[in-house]
């Protein structure tokens, strides 16, 4: 940023004259004031007090990934999630999961989140802190000022009379002050105060998404956690029934102490898994409590996996759309016009500034002169000062602010860059998700054909039910798996509808719309 306008924070030179008669030097020193202030009105003119504070151009790549996206995911369980690119973002985006107990939960932890209330609180005071600024700054001040007081002075000494004099004083009056704002430094500052606001407003709406999403993906761990519960509490039964097996093998002689310790060995392992997640759901609960604004001990029940259902059709932003429909890029943006505007305030301290004071009002050494129209008392003034030199300090001030600013812009790119990566990672999750699923499902559906072949045998008689039993074990922990990759599915689809941001009212796409295309 460069601004063309470089006022220098040092004394004030002057032409230098010597032996002209006061008469001349008068004149001659009108005429410079006449010359410089007509030279710094051109100046001014053409001055730019600070950059505009828009936002550095940005690329807008084709895709997001180092892959073009594709049209849709692979097919796994029957359902391949569909991209469509150039739609828009989905403001209650959780409704799709098509769950009543999920929106609830949505629903009521942004009714009752003491986060959510504490932004929306700080938002407030920031709004009314910029009236507050604009008030002070735009219009004039003014104030009723009373006084009444006794004192004693030093008298003039005559002989036989005392050397003091007592004396009271009333005063009322009404004083006015007012600043011009000839630089626009108030406008500057009142622009910064306003860029700030506007951050607190894009911070308070990413912390209302942040928290959608977090109740979103603790629902949807707490689901899935119980399902790997069951599903290795089924496989600490089989466990336990096969050490059983074993261990009647061993008193008769046909397996060794080995094998019973290797079977007891694995029911351990087991009990060790079920009992880690039996803590992480716990701790799952608790989170998703406290997101609801409710005691952890009010935790609410976790939901069946097989209730929450996988959105298919999900939008994909333009790049260019992301820019206007991430808060955090606003957020950066905000941050930029408030840095800009800063360099405006800090040039504008350079120049002069204008102040004007009145007052009016009665005063007087006793009431009823005080109250007479012989007391009326008024005045009238006006100020202007120029910085000549402050130690370089109001030069450092404004270099800072145009470092600040430059940071600033670099801050907001780097914004705009993570932003594209949390997309770009988010749609690559996705697919990845749905095939590593296909294949997990797949080798489920193969581990309970060769479990159902098992049990066959086993009621004709052909297999023992030690086969059979480890054809059930193999089926259970490959559902385990399948397990965890729907879970992981689920959250990821929670996590691209959060990375897509949300467009201004009446330029989105509802629920309902989207989920009847």
């Amino acid at each position: 940023m460069r601004t063309d306008c470089n006022p220098v924070d040092g004394p004030a030179s002057a032409p230098h004259f010597t032996g002209a008669p006061r008469r001349a030097r008068a004149a001659a020193s009108h005429g410079w004031r006449a010359a410089f202030g007509a030279a710094a009105a051109i100046a001014l003119g053409a001055c730019s007090f600070g950059p505009s504070g828009e936002p550095p151009a940005m690329p807008a790549p084709g895709h997001y990934g180092v892959e073009p996206q594709p049209a849709q995911t692979v097919e796994a369980l029957g359902v391949a999630q569909r991209f469509t690119t150039g739609a828009q973002p989905v403001p209650q985006w959780w409704r799709l999961f098509g769950s009543t107990a999920l929106n609830d939960l949505v629903e009521e932890g942004l009714r009752n989140s003491p986060t959510l209330a504490a932004a929306d609180k700080h938002l407030a005071a920031a709004h009314e802190q910029l009236r507050a600024q604009i008030g002070a700054t735009l219009l004039p001040s003014v104030d009723l000022v009373a006084q009444a007081s006794r004192g004693r002075d030093l008298g003039i000494p005559v002989p036989g009379a005392p050397n003091t004099l007592l004396y009271n004083e009333f005063i009322g009056v009404v004083q006015a002050q007012y600043t011009f704002d000839l630089f626009g430094a108030v406008r500057k500052a009142n622009a910064a105060r306003s860029a700030r606001v506007d951050i607190d407003a894009y911070q308070r709406e990413a912390a209302r998404r942040a928290l959608a999403t977090n109740i979103v993906t603790a629902t949807i761990e707490a689901a899935m956690l119980r399902a790997e519960i069951d599903a290795t509490e089924r496989s600490i039964g089989l466990a336990g029934d096969q050490a059983h097996d074993t261990e009647r093998h061993y008193q008769l002689g046909s397996l060794t102490r080995g094998d019973v310790s290797t079977a007891r060995q694995s029911i351990a392992a087991l009990q060790v898994s079920v009992a880690d997640l039996r803590q992480r759901l716990t701790v799952t609960r608790h989170a998703l409590a406290v997101l609801l604004g409710r005691t952890p001990d009010a935790a609410p029940p976790e939901p069946d996996l097989a209730s929450l259902h996988l959105p298919q059709d999900l939008p994909v932003v333009l790049p260019s759309d992301l820019l206007r429909s991430r808060p955090d890029i606003a957020a950066a943006e905000a941050a930029l016009k408030a840095a800009a505007a800063d360099v405006g305030v800090a040039t504008a301290q350079l120049f002069p500034s204008l102040t004007l004071n009145a007052s009016m009002g009665q005063g007087g050494f006793n009431w009823p002169l005080a109250l007479s129209g012989a007391g009326a008392i008024w005045s009238i003034a006006a100020t202007m000062s120029q910085a000549l030199f402050h130690g370089g300090a109001l030069v450092a001030q404004r270099r800072a602010a145009i470092d600040t600013y430059e940071a600033a812009v670099f801050e907001y790119k780097q914004t705009v860059l993570a932003a594209f990566e949390n997309v770009a990672d988010t749609l690559a999750s996705l697919e990845h998700d749905a095939q590593a699923l296909e294949a997990a499902s797949g080798a489920a559906r193969d581990a309970r054909e060769t479990f159902d072949d098992a049990a066959s045998r086993h009621r004709l008689g052909a297999l023992p039910a030690a086969s059979a039993r480890g054809g059930e074990q193999q089926y259970e922990a490959a559902r385990l798996e399948e397990i965890r990759l729907i879970g992981r599915r689920l959250a990821d689809t929670a996590t691209l509808f959060q990375a897509m941001g949300e467009l201004p009212p009446g330029n989105t796409q509802t629920p309902e719309h989207l989920a009847g295309k």
